[in-house]
């Protein structure tokens, strides 16, 4: 394998009328509307996603399968005639994740997308179903499920079972297995661990599995045959990594860290025994991928992927236990391959859509007999699928299969920009910027700072998102700042931002929009905006910052650290034990030893500072950042003489998964900002 080193990126008559089941041509764009609707930036998509079956000769989608349906999932024979298929298709619940067992079964979660993450965890439960639609099964229950729904389907394994792993249909082998982790509380650290068993997915009878795991398992690796070489154990905080390879019988400690990081990063492993491990390289300490060297007992020091600039962030693609490639990320996911025929296809596949980034899943990845599914997609284009099959003939090898949100228009939407400005101290700082369109090239915007929550996340890549389209389709320049904390720029870069809520993160923030003025970019009017930890960086922006805002939307958003970091017996939150007792203290701060610090930055008690409008909204059910936040916030305001605008959803908790819900909030946000930005011109709530 030879190391790569990449820069950034410069800056079916198939199609599903799954209604119908029927193909259809692709219909023409639509002329560009003067003002695209808030529903077609905050619906679900129509076609979620596309997996090929072992063999290439079958297509399973996920997909709603029109207005109002829950996603379903959708069986394509590809063969001389394109035959599609319902397979499954729930009243009251949505397909989640799906996986190919074998040819002929899938197995497949069940969920309720309008139900936003950050209520207490319900399993999704397991079942398997034939690609015919027929014989359809439960495998794991789904908690809280019930009487009727338990009847309906018979016995099953109990919800404290999650799919660990779905073999390769390798001949000879059993094929119709899957591995399920059951898990249960490590009382060491009050997380959970697995112990791994066999599940047949024609009978449900479910085995132990023979790894003889160590105890405390949190992560496996395992190789296309379902043979576990890898677990990371956690016990009183600690992480320890062990391995086993081919032929061996007992297990031996690679390397061994705390709950924030380890040496170095288990990814993939693959037939050979080869470990594919991520390490940390130069005075950044950007992330790169490289090889385990069993002999040394270290990582090999020569990268095989590297990205200047960027954490690598790289998966490797295995095609039937075979390594044929990275994929990978920098501004933008891009893939390297290792199959020299594959690097030709993707040749083929960029120089036949020249737009945007193109994603390629395979079987028998590279032979003459390949099918590939290929994903589209850009900062404009949310995605659309396309099915190439080698082996057949060259007029009918491309079928459009479908795009992911058919309702938008690549021409309404607007472009985005990666740029790596300088912060107040000189530290590197990745600003995104999306461009408002019917703006004059030189002439400063309003503009929007939108935060990302997390924090300890990567805020965005270049792809189509909804919300940074809906503010610049209202004129907004959009900046989003990947301050310090914001993972994929450097380790360095990431633990900066520990236990530096409301100083140098948010210092970040405020520098972002400074340079965008500085450019000619924005406008001297603008707000900060943002959910979660972005809620809490828009009323620390405005207590801290306030001369650069003239208003803050904040949602679902931490306005009280001792709070966080401490929690109290009255409110109810999932972040548990070990969080509080080991994460938060690192990466907020200890709500003993840093008290004065936590409270000198908690908006709660700044509210006396904040002067500027603010519109504050939260979910009634989180359980992550629950409403008592807001609630005390809220109440702080009022006392200051600076009551906010209030809005709470009800049944909805760390983000909202009801459309209407979704709908009347950003119509909110957008009369909110026209009225402070633009001297009140905007729709009213419930408005066209």
């Amino acid at each position: 394998m030879t190391p790569i080193s990449v820069a950034r990126r410069c800056a079916l008559s198939l199609a599903l009328a799954l209604a119908g089941l029927q193909g259809v041509a692709l219909a023409q764009p639509a002329p560009v509307p003067a003002s695209v609707p808030p529903e077609v930036f905050f619906k679900n998509a129509e076609l979620n996603e596309a997996k090929l079956s072992p063999n290439g000769k079958r297509l399973a989608v996920a997909a709603p399968g029109g207005p109002g349906l829950r996603v379903g999932l959708y069986v394509f024979e590809l063969g001389a005639k394109i035959e599609a298929r319902r397979v499954v298709q729930f009243s009251n619940d949505d397909v989640g994740d799906f996986y190919w067992v074998n040819d002929d079964k899938l197995v497949f979660s069940a969920t309720d997308r309008r139900i936003a993450s950050g209520t207490h965890y319900q399993a999704s439960g397991l079942f398997s179903v034939a690609a015919d639609g027929s014989g359809i099964r439960q495998l794991v229950q789904r908690e809280h499920e019930t009487e009727g729904e338990r009847k309906a389907f018979g016995g099953a394994l109990t919800w404290n079972h999650r799919l660990l792993t779905v073999p390769f249909p390798h001949e000879g082998e059993p094929g119709n297995r899957v591995l399920v982790g059951k898990f249960g509380l490590n009382r060491s650290n009050n997380r959970s661990a697995y112990t791994p068993f066999w599940l047949n997915v024609d009978t449900g009878r479910a085995l132990p599995a023979t790894f003889d795991e160590p105890r405390g398992a949190v992560r496996f690796l395992f190789d296309s045959h379902g043979e576990a070489r890898l677990v990371i154990t956690e016990q009183e905080n600690v992480q320890v990594v062990h391995w086993r390879g081919p032929g061996e019988k007992t297990w031996s400690e690679l390397t061994r860290g705390d709950l924030l990081g380890l040496p170095f990063v288990p990814v993939a492993v693959d037939d050979t025994g080869r470990l594919f491990v991520k390490r940390l390289e130069g005075a950044q300490r950007y992330e790169v991928l490289t090889r385990f060297d069993f002999q040394t007992g270290k990582p090999e020091p020569r990268a095989l992927l590297s990205a200047p600039g960027f954490d690598a962030q790289s998966a490797v693609i295995r095609d039937a236990g075979r390594t044929v490639g990275l994929r990978y990320q920098t501004d933008a996911q891009a893939t390297a391959w290792f199959d020299p025929a594959m690097r030709d296809f993707q040749k083929l596949v960029d120089a036949r859509f020249t737009e945007g980034v193109n994603v390629v899943q395979c079987a028998r990845c590279g032979k003459a007999d390949m099918v590939a599914v290929v994903r589209n997609f850009s900062d404009r284009e949310p995605g659309e699928y396309w099915i190439y099959r080698a082996a057949a003939a060259e007029a009918d090898r491309w079928q459009a299969v479908g795009r992911q949100r058919p309702d938008v228009d690549p021409r309404a939407m607007a472009g985005q920009e990666l740029h790596r400005i300088k912060a107040r101290d000189g530290a590197d700082l990745p600003v995104w910027l999306t461009l408002p369109r019917g703006v004059a090239p030189g002439k400063p915007a309003p503009a929007v700072v939108l935060v990302h929550g997390g924090p300890f996340v990567r805020g965005r890549v270049w792809e189509w998102d909804g919300w940074a389209q809906f503010l610049a389709s209202r004129g907004y320049l959009v900046i989003e700042p990947e301050f310090r904390g914001s993972e994929g720029y450097g380790d360095k870069h990431y633990r900066d931002g520990f236990r530096q809520w409301g100083q140098a993160m948010q210092d970040d923030i405020a520098d972002s929009l400074v340079w965008a003025r500085q450019q000619k970019l924005a406008s001297d009017r603008a707000c900060i905006a943002g959910a979660s930890y972005g809620g809490y960086a828009t009323l620390m922006g405005l207590a801290k910052d306030g001369a650069l805002y003239r208003c803050g939307v904040a949602w679902l958003g931490v306005t009280d650290l001792m709070l966080l970091v401490k929690g109290d017996s009255w409110v109810d939150d999932d972040l548990g034990s070990s969080y509080r007792s080991y994460m938060a203290p690192t990466m907020v701060g200890d709500a003993v030893k840093d008290a004065d610090m936590l409270k000198a930055n908690s908006p709660v008690l700044l509210a006396d500072r904040i002067r500027a409008p603010l519109l504050l909204a939260y979910g009634e059910r989180d359980v992550r950042v629950p409403i008592e936040h807001g609630e005390r916030m809220r109440d702080a305001l009022v006392k200051a003489g600076r009551p906010p605008e209030w809005i709470t959803y009800r049944g909805e908790a760390h983000g909202f998964g009801n459309l209407d819900n979704s709908v009347d909030f950003a119509r909110r946000v957008e009369v909110f900002l026209a009225k402070h930005l633009k001297d009140g011109q905007g729709t009213p709530p419930g408005g066209q």
